[in-house]
């Protein structure tokens, strides 16, 4: 039987192009739903987004009884988790765009604005740049050295290195992935990052935490 993968429907992510790249890259059934039934039967869980931070966690949580099963799936019945940009961010404890926001505190943290380090760095951080591995996930399944698209002006700062999975640099080091258990979360956009990020996502699909 195949598995079904819940793509989160919350207004605030990429959908269309999330859904075709996970379709490209193996996937034989993305669902696109905000229902938290059908979140609580998936085999695996996928949270874009796009925009900034307050908007989607507001937009998240005005769903009634989502947020629940997204965390009855993943946090207590262990199903792959994968956060994509703003998706990842709200991982953390908080964010601090348009104000400081709660997270879902899933990863310990909170998503703060890129320190402009150098008058040459541009923000937001936009366009290829590489994806470095951290110590912690060079033997993790899901993650590859590479290049990858990114865009964001608010990146992950991580309370615990160990849940740091790779970085990238941009006058400075940035969390480019986070990973916990069975969840992931990229900053770059896979859907956006060619055979790199479809690399990346087949390999989130068969991977078993």
């Amino acid at each position: 039987m195949a598995q079904v993968l819940a793509l989160i429907d919350y207004g605030a992510g990429n959908l269309h192009s999330v859904e075709s790249a996970l379709k490209a890259a193996g996937a034989p059934d993305v669902t696109v739903t905000a229902d938290p039934s059908v979140v609580r039967a998936a085999d695996r869980i996928v949270l874009p987004g796009v925009g900034n931070f307050a908007a989607c966690a507001k937009a998240l949580g005005s769903i009634p009884h989502l947020i629940d099963a997204m965390e009855e799936r993943v946090q207590v019945g262990g199903a792959p988790f994968l956060g994509i940009c703003v998706g990842m961010q709200l991982l953390a404890t908080r964010g601090l765009e348009h104000g400081e926001t709660p997270g879902l505190g899933w990863i310990a943290g909170q998503v703060e604005l890129i320190e402009r380090t150098d008058p040459e760095i541009k923000i937001p951080h936009m366009g290829w740049n590489d994806v470095a591995l951290t110590p912690h996930a060079r033997n993790h399944p899901a993650f590859e050295p590479g290049e990858a698209y990114f865009l964001h002006s608010y990146h992950f700062a991580a309370e615990d290195g160990h849940h740091v999975a790779a970085m990238t640099d941009h006058g400075g080091g940035l969390v480019a992935a986070v990973a916990r258990d069975n969840i992931l979360g990229v900053q770059f956009h896979p859907e956006k990052s060619q055979k790199y990020g479809l690399d990346f996502l087949a390999r989130f699909l068969e991977w078993n935490p």
